[in-house]
């Protein structure tokens, strides 16, 4: 009779003798692979970033003798090299950079809020045209793009100088989507009405009442054209042939170039790759309160 008790009590408590305790369901197992993914993705793509900052403390000797993740003691050294190689051209170059990005993003991001918020708002013949030939240069590869944007440059005696790179960014197909879509869930239609019938102008409307509504999407719009142009090798490298006018990416790549003759070379490459990074970082930390409210509200009105 006892025997028979403990039968069922095993029975109702899901234990019996030989099975295995505490094992987990496979819903929840099943649920840990996307976690897996991320963690692996994740890894993927921060190694590289791991390798550049540990490879950036290390001497020209430390580089290839000693164990990868291992730190060096050359960091100050590299970074006085990099200063004085060539009079501090690197500067100039992360200067450039901070030029074309900076002021690019600023300007693509003011055509981007005018375009999206007409878009939005705006009912005129052709919108729609408008909006689906922007939609099909988000999927256009820049690279179909750069040999004509040089010939049309060429045309009006242009390569060759700071304009070559910063006209081809002030149009973002991608930022003026982006803004569209922001400025039709925060602008609300009801809201213009009332400023209208106010008396406000159409300039007024936008500027006092639909642009503060607009910021958090249009620092998000910010935020990736100025990665964009940061991180943009091909344009310059078709429109610039004065080293003093490059980018950092396409002064990196020079020196790179150079250090297949002179090994030495290798460690300002890493270095200067470094130090590129940390203003994206710094850029990303200081609008990031920004960026996340943008995500938030979409999330919310959407």
């Amino acid at each position: 009779m006892s025997s028979l008790a403990v039968s069922k009590a095993e029975t109702a408590t899901g234990s019996r003798p030989g099975t295995v305790r505490n094992r987990p369901p496979l819903r929840r197992r099943i649920a840990l692979i996307p976690t897996v993914t991320l963690l692996l993705g994740a890894l993927y793509c921060l190694l590289p970033v791991a390798w550049v900052v540990i490879a950036a403390t290390k001497s020209g000797s430390e580089l290839f003798s000693t164990f990868t993740f291992l730190p060096g003691t050359g960091f100050a050294d590299n970074v006085a090299d990099l200063s004085a190689y060539r009079d501090g051209v690197y500067w100039q170059w992360m200067g450039n950079s901070a030029l074309y990005a900076g002021l690019g993003a600023l300007l693509s991001t003011v055509v981007s809020a005018f375009s999206g918020y007409a878009l939005a708002i705006y009912r005129f013949p052709g919108r729609e045209t408008i909006f689906n030939v922007l939609l099909a240069g988000v999927l256009m590869p820049p690279v179909i793009l750069a040999i004509p944007q040089y010939l049309l440059l060429a045309k009006a005696d242009l390569t060759d100088s700071y304009l070559s790179v910063l006209l081809p960014q002030l149009l973002s197909p991608y930022g003026v989507y982006l803004s569209r879509i922001y400025a039709t869930a925060a602008v609300p239609a009801d809201v213009v009405e009332a400023g209208r019938m106010d008396g406000a102008s159409e300039w007024r409307i936008f500027t006092r009442i639909a642009l503060p509504m607009m910021v958090p999407g249009m620092v998000t719009v910010f935020l990736f054209q100025f990665v964009a142009i940061w991180n943009n090798f091909l344009l310059p490298y078709i429109m610039l042939s004065d080293d003093e006018r490059f980018p950092i990416t396409l002064g990196l790549y020079t020196l790179l170039e150079q250090g297949a003759n002179t090994p030495a070379l290798y460690t300002l490459v890493i270095t200067g790759a470094f130090l590129a990074v940390i203003p994206l970082v710094a850029l990303f930390l200081v609008i990031q309160r920004f960026w996340s409210l943008d995500l938030l509200s979409g999330a919310v009105k959407s």
